[in-house]
């Protein structure tokens, strides 16, 4: 029911996921990630443990192929499930069940990996591989234009609902988290919400609390500043 994109940008560490589907709030149950320790998407008829428990292995330090082991075999339902993960190291796995409902599979690359169930054909995985691993854009941008040259390719053999884009930089709260529930253009509308981060809120998480400075700046005119700044630099 759906396909998605896992990745870890080898410049910075940040992990990203991002996923569309027909299918309600996809965002809610299928993308997982953890700044410093990887990301992982599940997917096909989801188990939604697998996210939770695979962030902790992931944080154990156990790499991709284990932890995709470890979550598989203790799954009776694992034939009907797919799943996909990439590490700290940028190492990835990926398991698509043979009852998993065609076109289905995955592709994984070097630090990030496409998987895939209930598509319009195998060129909706390999658009959206092609287009991520081509890509020089800013990391998030790289998830929307993939996304989108595999909804190019026909996308969710049933059609379109919903779509999310979750990034984790450095710190213990993710830097970007986007949700499109119901809609019927969900990745137009993930775009949108994308372009709208880029202005106001994007000033406004440059004071938030950090791991190196847990209040954070709350200068009112500070934060005012920034946003006029980064108004005037958009226009």
């Amino acid at each position: 029911m759906t396909w998605s994109i896992v990745a870890r940008d080898p410049a910075t560490g940040t992990f990203g996921v991002a996923v569309t589907t027909k299918f309600f709030a996809v965002g809610a149950m299928c993308p997982h990630a953890m700044s410093g320790v990887g990301a992982l998407a599940t997917q096909a008829f989801l188990n939604p443990t697998w996210g939770p428990r695979g962030l902790r292995m992931l944080r154990d330090e156990l790499p991709a192929t284990e932890v995709m082991r470890w979550l598989v075999a203790s799954d009776d339902g694992r034939e009907a499930r797919q799943l996909h993960v990439v590490d700290r190291d940028g190492n990835t796995a990926a398991h698509t069940g043979k009852d998993c409902i065609g076109w289905c599979g995955h592709k994984t690359g070097d630090g990030f990996s496409v998987a895939g169930n209930m598509l319009a054909g195998e060129s909706v995985v390999s658009a959206t591989y092609a287009s991520f691993a081509a890509s020089t854009k800013p990391f998030a941008e790289r998830f929307l234009d993939a996304l989108d040259a595999g909804q190019a390719e026909g996308g969710d053999k049933r059609g379109k609902q919903s779509a999310a884009l979750i990034i984790h930089t450095d710190q213990d709260y993710p830097a970007l988290s986007l949700r499109v529930d119901d809609h019927a253009e969900p990745l137009m509308e993930l775009r949108r919400l994308y372009g709208v981060s880029r202005g106001r809120p994007a000033a406004f998480t440059k004071f938030y609390a950090t791991r190196d400075n847990p209040s954070g700046i709350w200068d009112r005119a500070l934060v005012e500043a920034e946003v006029a700044r980064l108004e005037a630099e958009q226009r």
